[in-house]
């Protein structure tokens, strides 16, 4: 009974397959004619546009062919007129053989000339390239001499302000050095005056009071002590006035060298910087 009912199933579906099959087969078929249709029509069309084409450059190749004729027909007319005027050129040329040979004359010293204007045309070539050279240069040297005049420029302002501050500084110190070197040498003859002096009131007062070698020698001893230690103060002007003097000519050498370095000539101060002498010199 199994067997019977799946073999009847089997049957059903194998008719229901078929029927599926021969439906698709069937639905191919139509869509394979609908495109064998359509390909016929535009193979159609293609072989009408090709066949169009085809008669065009068929036409086209024909005025072409025919005109080409005309064109041969031309040639051929020019070809007798060329050959019409080759004879009268021949015929020119046998008059012209002699004006040739001094034509070929003539091309022969222009040919040297030639090889002389090659010359001149190489070396002005050269001359042109050194003359680039030479002014690349020359714009290089410009902006280098605008460059160092701007710098030059400014190192002179710099300078004319150095020099402003410097004359100023010497005037002021030769002002205070002067006033004090004259103060010490005033104060030194003073000194010395006053020495004089009092060795001369000395002199006469032991003339005068005949006093005793004892309380002569004491005198003597006390002036000397006096006189010891006014030569002390002496000797400390004269060491503080040889120190003003050298400070004064150290300060002229730096001055002196600064101009050096900014190569300021000495004759541009319109003076001449007093220089101080040292004590015993």
């Amino acid at each position: 009974e199994m067997d019977a009912k799946y073999n009847k199933k089997m049957e059903a579906l194998r008719e229901e397959m078929d029927l599926r099959r021969k439906t698709e087969i069937h639905e191919l078929e139509e869509r394979k004619n609908n495109q064998i249709s359509e390909l016929m029509v535009k193979h159609e069309g293609a072989f009408s546009d090709i066949k169009n084409c085809y008669n065009d450059i068929t036409a086209k190749n024909m005025s072409l062919i025919s005109l080409l004729k005309e064109q041969v027909e031309e040639m051929k007319k020019r070809e007798i007129i060329l050959e019409k005027e080759k004879s009268d050129v021949l015929q020119q040329n046998k008059g012209l053989t002699e004006p040739l040979q001094q034509a070929q004359e003539q091309v022969a010293e222009l040919q040297k000339k030639l090889a002389h204007y090659d010359t001149d045309k190489e070396s002005l070539m050269n001359s042109k390239a050194r003359l680039k050279v030479i002014q690349k240069e020359l714009k290089d040297l410009q902006w280098e001499h605008e460059v160092l005049e701007q710098r030059f420029s400014k190192v002179q302002a710099e300078r004319d302000e150095l020099y402003q501050k410097f004359t100023k500084a010497i005037n002021e110190v030769q002002q205070k050095t002067g006033f004090k070197n004259l103060l010490l040498e005033r104060k030194l003859q003073g000194l010395l005056s006053l020495l004089e002096q009092k060795e001369v009131e000395l002199s006469e007062v032991v003339a005068v009071s005949h006093l005793d070698p004892s309380a002569l020698s004491l005198v003597s001893h006390k002036l000397k002590d006096v006189l010891s230690s006014k030569n002390d103060t002496i000797q400390n002007l004269q060491l503080q006035l040889a120190r003003v003097c050298k400070a004064h000519n150290d300060m002229l050498q730096t001055f002196e060298a600064k101009l050096t370095a900014f190569g300021i000539p000495l004759d541009n101060l319109g003076f001449q910087p007093l220089s101080f002498p040292l004590p015993g010199q």
